[in-house]
């Protein structure tokens, strides 16, 4: 195993250690391509969708919030192309019956051809059996079906849905009516989606359920271009906000024949992942195809008329859609692995998430010096319960000693560690104030506590 991915393999057991990310189904053996997030994993996607709704909704007047259910009538999926066309490459070995991704194992010749390996990834079978399965690749579609309702005939037939977007289109008309708003907007929305993946693989960065973070902004057929550039630094913007290495960050221009068959421009922003170099989030020009596919087949107009363009396009029309999608628990796994750090201190290995303050699930811990001592245990709660109502964050910790407290409180990535010792109590000295990142403690007045983690938490 390479070293990147012998850090892979620290970061996935620290997550579990940590309370971050436990496998899904875990003591029935698990169930592969589902994860859980424990306490602080909750805290840090929180953190991360609280950042991102706030620069891309509440911090905007052009976009409306939206929870669409994941539960959609079929017909949805069929004007969208999701039911005859959202589908993976898949070959399935005649010896192992291991199943395989064709992008995962070949590269892609023209359009319709790939070159694959002359044998087996898994069991190494080269002869007719893999030969067979090479010849007989097809498509295998990623849609979850279920069945709504009582009568199990095609009526009753729906989807978990594969991602976010669809929501947002088919409540287009919806927003218009109650909202009134002007082009250009913007539709926003959080939520669960459902992929059947092949091969689940990479810990959280491929899965068969996942969250997305998506905009559906539309636009004037003339103004595409601007607003697409717009949302280019502001994604850039968002992946700064959230601590990301940007040196990591790499844009992809997508090729004209490897782009979704919606899709007339698409910009993928890459990341350097321990396991390579893998998309992290995109940035999409859809044009009029999704209103439009569902105009047509609903038989409902999705027209938007333009009494006052300032591009001369007036009358009725349908606009156009610029999407920036994010994957949030491939966001995740980005901060997580960015975040992860080794060094020496006083002489032991340590392990740290070296986590922006605005992300990290514990901005501040509050140790007692020594568990036994009455005083300080009443005089540490004290300070927790005054840090508590100012930062929420806040964390009381005296189980063991002060060094595995610390140690502990790094491998979850707690940037400061507040602790009460006997000079606190006996002079009125104030408490020892902890940075994460060097280990360096300060002295500081009990007074100045909070405006001094505030200049260091909310800057």
């Amino acid at each position: 195993m390479n070293k990147k991915m012998d850090v892979m393999e620290s970061i996935i057991s620290l997550c579990k250690r940590r309370g971050f990310v436990y496998q899904g189904s875990e003591i029935y053996g698990g169930l592969a391509g589902t994860w859980d997030y424990g306490p602080y994993g909750v805290e840090l996607k929180n953190n991360i969708k609280d950042i991102w709704w706030k620069r891309f909704v509440k911090d905007r007047a052009d976009m409306f919030g939206v929870d669409a259910a994941i539960l959609m009538n079929q017909n949805v999926w069929k004007a969208s192309g999701h039911a005859s066309s959202f589908a993976d490459p898949l070959i399935e070995c005649g010896k192992c019956k291991n199943r395989f991704r064709t992008d995962n194992i070949g590269a892609k010749i023209s359009k319709d051809q790939w070159q694959l390996p002359n044998q087996c990834p898994e069991c190494g079978e080269e002869g007719d059996l893999w030969k067979l399965a090479k010849d007989n690749m097809r498509q295998f579609n990623m849609m979850f079906q279920t069945r709504v309702g009582a009568v199990e005939d095609e009526t009753a037939i729906s989807y978990l849905r594969p991602e976010t977007a669809q929501g947002m289109f088919v409540n287009f008309k919806n927003i218009l009516d109650s909202r009134h708003p002007e082009l250009p907007f913007g539709m926003a929305q959080i939520g669960k989606a459902f992929r059947n993946e092949i091969a689940p693989r990479d810990f959280l960065f491929r899965a068969r359920e996942f969250e997305q973070m998506e905009i559906e902004y539309f636009v004037r057929p003339g103004e595409w271009e601007k607003i697409f550039e717009h949302f280019r630094d502001e994604m850039k913007a968002f992946m700064d906000d959230i601590g990301l290495n940007m040196s990591k960050v790499f844009e992809l221009e997508v090729l004209d024949d490897e782009r979704a068959h919606y899709s007339k421009r698409t910009v993928d922003f890459e990341f350097d992942f321990p396991f390579g170099r893998k998309e992290l989030c995109g940035l999409a020009y859809r044009t009029d195809f999704d209103l439009k596919q569902h105009s047509e087949l609903s038989k409902v107009d999705l027209s938007y008329y333009d009494e006052d363009s300032p591009t001369g396009e007036k009358g009725r029309f349908i606009p156009h859609c610029v999407e920036p999608s994010f994957g949030l628990d491939r966001t995740i796994l980005a901060v997580l692995t960015d975040a992860y750090a080794e060094d020496e201190m006083n002489g032991e290995t340590r392990i740290y998430l070296k986590f922006s303050p605005n992300i990290a699930p514990v901005k501040i811990a509050v140790f007692p010096l020594l568990k036994n001592k009455p005083v300080l245990v009443e005089k540490a709660k004290e300070i927790f319960k005054t840090l508590k109502k100012e930062f929420n964050a806040v964390e009381f910790d005296d189980n063991g000693n002060i060094g595995k407290r610390y140690r502990r409180q790094d491998e979850i990535g707690t940037p400061y560690c507040v602790t009460i010792d006997f000079e606190t109590i006996e002079k009125n000295s104030g408490v020892t104030v902890r940075n994460r990142d060097d280990g360096k403690q300060e002295r500081i007045s009990e007074n100045e506590l909070v405006n001094y983690l505030k200049g260091k938490i909310l800057k």
